[in-house]
């Protein structure tokens, strides 16, 4: 096994590419929350 940091700068990509993935999935999941919450407040 030998370690070549070169792939890990290629592989930046797409551990962004993730990051952002999980970002985007989270912020999904509070507008949903919020949404839900709106609309069975009591009034």
């Amino acid at each position: 096994m030998e370690f070549n940091p070169m792939n890990f700068v290629n592989n930046l990509k797409y551990m962004g590419i993730g990051m952002l993935g999980i970002f985007v999935i989270i912020f999904i999941i509070i507008l949903a929350t919020a949404a839900i919450s709106r609309l069975t407040a009591k009034k």
